[in-house]
């Protein structure tokens, strides 16, 4: 009893809550859902590009020059990494030696047909973030209450809207994370022919993104366990003390019991 007390307290669920709303507004910034390799043709050689390239006439003069002139298959191209988010799909520069990204919109990437689950995605995702935060603030505002003013019942009420907020956004960020991921695979399948991967799969961001998910949840539904549990207990006890009938010896020993593992679960430390 005292471990699931611990499990439902107000603090470890601020927590969990809190922990949830910074994995998931990470996740909403990063490029790094997918990351993988494109397949092109090597380019030209030139001043900033000396190495994995085809040679020019007056800018290589290597003796490799020749054999990269009878290249063949896989070895006329390159291989460069590109890594992509909701927002941004970063891809390797091939035209320089220095290792260095080309930026641009994940939306300019996505097919016409896509653009507006993208945007329904985004917004539910920026949903999902809102609703964490607003959670945050119904939690803090709780433990405020709890630690000033203790016998009030505003306290629960915050835990009830809290809870509701915490797992509506859950709902609406998983939703949020399939729509993208769908969107991603119809993009790597059918968008413009210079990003269609060679090879790809899931980056860090996509883990913590359900990580947060997962947090969400949990976060939820021990604060929703916690005010039912209250709530009901609450409603016990004072139908046991307004109701005639229940002051046998037997209602009575039982209403004692109740009595202390709610006082327990009320006031046990974290």
């Amino acid at each position: 009893m005292s471990f699931l007390s611990r499990v439902r307290s107000p603090k470890l669920t601020f927590f969990q809550t809190l922990v949830s709303l910074v994995l998931g507004a990470m996740a909403l910034l990063s490029s790094y859902w997918c990351e993988g390799s494109q397949k092109v043709p090597k380019p030209l050689c030139s001043a900033n590009k000396l190495t994995k390239c085809i040679p020019v006439p007056g800018v290589s003069h290597n003796s490799t020059s020749i054999q990269f002139s009878w290249e063949t298959g896989d070895d006329r191209f390159v291989f460069p990494a590109f890594h992509a988010g909701m927002w941004m799909s970063c891809e390797e520069n091939i035209y320089t030696d220095a290792w260095e990204e080309q930026c641009r919109s994940f939306l300019s990437l996505t097919p016409g047909g896509e653009k507006g689950m993208l945007w329904l995605s985004v917004s539910m995702e920026l949903m999902y973030v809102g609703l964490l935060c607003i959670s945050c603030v119904l939690l803090s505002l709780q433990l405020c209450l709890d630690a000033f003013w203790p016998s009030q019942r505003w306290g629960q009420l915050l835990n009830a809207y809290s809870a509701v907020f915490t797992i509506l956004g859950g709902l609406l960020g998983m939703v949020a994370h399939m729509m993208f991921m769908q969107v991603f695979q119809t993009t790597a399948s059918m968008g413009p022919e210079d990003f269609k991967p060679h090879s790809y799969s899931y980056s860090w961001a996509f883990y913590v993104a359900w990580l947060a998910f997962t947090c969400c949840m949990l976060s939820g539904v021990s604060t929703l366990n916690n005010y039912t549990k209250k709530a009901v207990m609450e409603r016990r006890r004072k139908a046991r003390l307004y109701t005639p009938q229940y002051y046998s010896e037997d209602r009575g020993r039982d209403m004692e019991e109740e009595g202390r593992e709610y006082s327990d679960e009320e006031y046990s430390p974290l």
